[in-house]
């Protein structure tokens, strides 16, 4: 008897594939680990084989696990491709959208964004997915991401709205304890890092400071600026309205990443996702001069 598989268990399935555990396919489909663990019971069972090792670190693909993933790729991508073009011919604006967007600009002006986005388009419902990592739109994770990138080479439809400037931000505490801060050296300051490396400060205005601890998110090196950590170096359009934080003083800002909207092609035309994003562009391209000075 030929196995009879279904499109839940093959979705458990690539879940488990792609993170390598029950517990971390259970996060990502959002359901509990017994139903992640029957679900792949059950796919062994219909094929009679494995197609998991399991042990403590982990699952391991078998011979048979490996064979199956292309051909449940396939099926996730004629899936999520008749679910968006079947998604793509409403015409009402209403119903759920999924924006992706990095945490420190969803803290900062989302929740402007939505309450003038709701009051023009109450029947649709936004859930925000509050990201640094990029969302894979062709696999449907994301309806519209926002993303802040120099290149975008998605096969999407994307909109680069404007560039936007970093400058160095201190407390002005910091500033007085180095009164010899002067552009173009540095020595004896310090930036808090971004993690990796730290080539990124030979490009600022400050090249010989040093970097001190690591926070990748910008709102944790404006607490940590604050506390007179060291400096910042940070898109002004976020730090300049802490009142706890300065420039420093002739330090110039500079451009730095593009800020882009991004969706994909069979969604342009629906009507939640062509409103939203239109809204969006509107939004912060008013404001240009912000996100550039």
């Amino acid at each position: 008897m030929a196995p009879k598989l279904n499109w839940d268990q093959l979705r458990v399935f690539l879940a488990a594939t792609r993170a390598g555990s029950l517990r971390g396919a259970s996060d990502q489909l959002g359901v509990n680990h017994a139903t992640v663990n029957r679900a792949i019971q059950g796919m062994e069972q219909s094929l009679g084989t494995r197609v998991f090792d399991r042990s403590a670190g982990g699952l391991t693909l078998t011979q048979p696990g490996e064979l199956l993933v292309p051909h449940a790729e396939e099926i996730e991508r004629q899936t999520l491709n008749i679910e968006r073009k079947i998604s793509g011919l409403d015409t009402t604006p209403s119903g759920t959208l999924r924006v992706s967007v990095p945490p420190s600009f969803a803290q900062a002006f989302m929740g402007q964004i939505l309450a003038g986005f709701t009051a023009e388009f109450p029947d649709i419902n936004i859930e925000i997915i509050s990201t640094n990592a990029i969302s894979d739109i062709n696999r449907h994770e994301t309806d519209v991401s926002i993303r802040v990138a120099y290149e975008v080479e998605d096969d999407v439809v994307g909109r680069r709205l404007l560039q936007y400037s970093v400058a160095a931000f201190a407390s002005q505490v910091y500033l007085d304890r180095h009164p010899e801060l002067t552009v173009g050296d540095g020595t004896g300051a310090h930036f808090v890092g971004w993690g990796g490396n730290s080539d990124w400060v030979k490009e600022t205005p400050f090249p010989n400071a040093k970097t001190r601890h690591v926070m990748p998110e910008i709102f944790m090196q404006a607490e940590a600026a604050a506390n007179g950590l060291g400096m910042a170096w940070c898109p002004g359009l976020l730090l300049d309205p802490d009142p706890r934080l300065v420039r420093v003083p002739n330090a110039p800002a500079q451009p730095s990443r593009s800020i882009w909207v991004l969706l994909h092609g069979d969604l342009r035309k629906t009507a939640r996702v062509r409103a939203f994003v239109d809204y969006i562009c509107d939004y912060i391209l008013a404001r240009k001069a912000q996100f550039s000075r």
